[in-house]
């Protein structure tokens, strides 16, 4: 049986990917250099620990497991940093992803899921967000997401690489067998963070509380990990039947507010999450609501955890049997 190359595959929502396709069936190999990613996440299937701009080590994992599609997980991503410290993101996020895609073509693999970000859009002209709505990033992390959904459309006419770019917005949540989940050093999300300050770990931190929403916080979409998982397999499908490169938001199509995903956590938890406000980060859009009308129809994804409440439950689920992430002891 051919194989699925999973590269940044032991990180939060490359081991949900993982976990799924060896559910379905697929054989699976693991390549990440463990920067962000964390090896017991992926304990099921063969793993191998390497940047994936290391050309040789790439080639002979593909040989060896004879891989004919590759799953993109292996970039950095946070907004913050990337508008801080943009040299870090064009080296990884579009230097080393080109390093990946020319070993893919030189090995004739046809079959590429990108990992795609909302952030490619920048601040909305109109919500929610269709695929068809101007890409004007405000932050590096959207533009080298960006760069490389270019790079793929060229790639497909030059060298016949099919692609799927899968625009998420706000990942959130945990399988809900509890056996992996978020865990990020430093955490930068919101969900996690608040669920942290309810168990009484640190405060939380409301970057902007004057922004011209509803409440004055920031809006996001947020979509369940699992979610996303099931979106990557659809899109390998995909690739069986049309190699046009395309690309799809997913999301719920709901917007909630900083302030109602504190209020979440705390119905979730029963606890009070402490807090305080701070500025605005730079490259935070007020809002960010998606269209996954395309995705509905032509991948045939279908969320299965909508409500807020429920996407939270299964962070607090893992939150709680791992309260130091990876590293505790269920």
């Amino acid at each position: 049986m051919s194989g699925v190359l999973v590269a940044g595959g032991a990180g939060y929502i490359g081991s949900h990917a993982v976990k799924k396709l060896t559910d379905a069936g697929f054989e699976v190999v693991v390549l990440d250099s463990l920067v962000a990613g964390h090896r017991e996440a992926v304990a099921r299937v063969p793993f191998v620990e390497s940047d994936i701009a290391d050309a040789d080590v790439v080639r002979e994992t593909i040989r060896r497991h004879r891989v004919t599609a590759v799953m993109h997980f292996a970039a950095f991503l946070s907004v913050g940093e990337s508008v801080t410290a943009p040299a870090r993101y064009y080296r990884n996020n579009v230097c080393k992803a080109l390093a990946l895609l020319d070993v893919l073509v030189e090995e004739s693999v046809t079959r590429f899921v990108f990992s795609s970000t909302a952030a490619v859009y920048g601040d909305p002209v109109h919500s929610p967000i269709r695929e068809d709505h101007p890409t004007r990033p405000i932050n590096a992390y959207g533009e080298t997401k960006l760069i490389i959904e270019r790079a793929l459309t060229h790639y497909a006419t030059a060298y016949g690489l099919g692609s799927v770019s899968l625009r998420y917005f706000n990942a959130a949540g945990a399988d809900p067998s509890g056996t992996i989940g978020e865990d990020h050093d430093p955490e930068i999300h919101l969900i996690p963070k608040a669920l942290a300050a309810a168990d009484g770990h640190g405060t939380l931190e409301v970057y902007g509380t004057d922004y011209p929403t509803r409440d004055g916080t920031c809006e996001r979409d947020y979509v369940h990990v699992c979610d996303l998982a099931d979106a990557h397999l659809l899109a390998l499908e995909r690739l069986e039947r049309e190699t046009v490169p395309s690309a799809y938001n997913l999301g719920n199509g709901r917007s909630h507010s900083v302030k109602e995903v504190i209020a979440a956590a705390e119905r979730v938890t029963g606890r009070s999450v402490r807090q305080v406000t701070a500025d605005r980060r730079p490259g935070d859009p007020a809002l960010l609501l998606a269209s996954s009308d395309k995705a509905r129809t032509e991948l045939g994804w279908t969320p299965r955890f909508e409500e807020l409440d429920s996407i939270v439950q299964t962070a607090w689920d893992w939150h709680r049997t791992h309260p130091d992430g990876y590293r505790s002891r269920s």
